[in-house]
């Protein structure tokens, strides 16, 4: 190329009715370079010398026509009821109460709920009572629209990047919140929940308050698992086993904790139920993929692959179940096992029928359909656990 550069000697152009511009660089041997630009949107560099002709046509594109594929505002017909839960296929919403809720994604409670009452299921100390049944309501609130919603609040403000890739309708992306607006809600929901956990000790005669120190602790996990520069998430097996354990361990541990007393082995026990927890976490990370590599997030679809990935998600989901079953056999409990295997084969079913077919485009109905029978699974541990 240099060699050529340097035996130019001159440069002239000319006018035809096919081109826009033609140019000819006339080399010191006579050969000669001919460069066009068409009206139609191709360049043609032709190289001639005695005998030889190479002639090379490469297409432009009008950068000034280019549109981003990217869609700047939620698909067309989103639904107000997905709004409100915080989940995908949401309508626009300009009421800044109902973007907030939206933020702490609804959607999201119902596990932590559930886990409370398998932890008072298994301290064995729950009784219908007016004032078990408020301790439980408080503790509910705590576990799911408090610190979930202050999880999912500031989950979404530090993944605010991923989401301009991946849902840029989304309520920070978008500027359908303002940064001091997020900030409030986090710190809101934060203090939030830990007042009412501190309550709750007060309440149940906690010398320790063992319950404010499971929130504290969660807090911090839901922070350092979305936020820099630990940012757990960035992982995908530390992420994902972090809000496994969010899901399933930590209220379990606050539901026992506030009516009896939490023992070591139901602390092991929900800890291996969290490597299932951390198959379901895989599952919504396959709709994110895009985002995740184009800002170096180590998920584990991105890490293996799709492939490899459901293989993955599916395994840790039913082999710890069959794990916690066998454990429940080996202690002498045959009728909760038989009962939990019960529970994982329309898991199993489901994951042939729906995920393994295509995680994305099944991943609402497979989660849907399979994971009532895992959280069924869950709370027969609970009354199999009762101390």
């Amino acid at each position: 190329m240099t060699s050529i550069l340097n035996t130019v000697s001159t440069i002239h152009s000319s006018r035809v009715t096919s081109v826009d511009r033609v140019g000819v660089l006339s080399l010191r041997n006579s050969d000669s370079v001919e460069f066009t630009r068409r009206r139609s949107g191709f360049s043609t560099l032709i190289y001639e010398s005695p005998g030889r002709r190479f002639v090379v046509r490469a297409a432009e594109t009008d950068t000034d026509k280019v549109k981003s594929q990217t869609p700047d505002k939620a698909p067309a017909g989103g639904s107000s009821i997905n709004q409100l839960l915080g989940i995908k296929g949401a309508s626009q919403e300009t009421n800044k109460w109902k973007i907030r809720l939206q933020l702490t994604k609804p959607v999201t409670w119902p596990p932590l709920v559930w886990g409370v009452v398998c932890g008072a299921a298994a301290s064995g100390n729950f009784h219908w009572t007016p004032e078990d049944v408020a301790k439980s309501i408080l503790c509910m609130m705590m576990s799911g629209p408090c610190l979930t919603g202050y999880t999912q609040t500031i989950n979404d403000w530090y993944d605010r990047d991923i989401d301009a890739i991946n849902e840029p309708y989304r309520p920070i992306p978008s500027g359908a919140i303002s940064e001091p607006e997020v900030i409030t809600q986090v710190w809101v929901l934060l203090l939030g929940g830990l007042g009412i956990a501190g309550i709750l000790d007060v309440w149940a005669g906690h010398t320790t308050p063992t319950v404010f120190y499971l929130a504290l602790g969660g807090s911090l996990l839901s922070y350092i698992y979305s936020a820099p520069p630990l940012k757990l998430k960035q992982n995908g097996w530390v992420g994902n086993f972090a809000l496994g354990a969010s899901y399933i361990s930590l209220p379990w541990w606050a539901g026992q904790a506030l009516f009896g007393t939490l023992t070591p082995d139901v602390v092991v026990l929900t800890l291996l139920y969290s490597i299932a927890g951390l198959g379901i976490a895989i599952v919504n990370d396959f709709k994110s993929v895009e985002g995740d590599r184009a800002l170096g997030l180590q998920s584990l679809p991105v890490a293996f692959g799709t492939e490899t990935a459901k293989w993955i998600c599916v395994g840790a989901i039913d082999i710890t179940q069959l794990s916690v079953a066998g454990y429940l056999l080996a202690s002498g409990k045959p009728y909760y096992a038989l009962a939990l295997v019960a529970l994982i084969i329309p898991q199993i079913v489901f994951q042939f029928k729906y995920f393994l077919k295509d995680p994305v485009k099944y991943d609402v109905k497979y989660q849907a359909s399979a994971q009532p029978f895992l959280v069924l699974g869950i709370f027969v541990t609970a009354l199999a656990s009762q101390h």
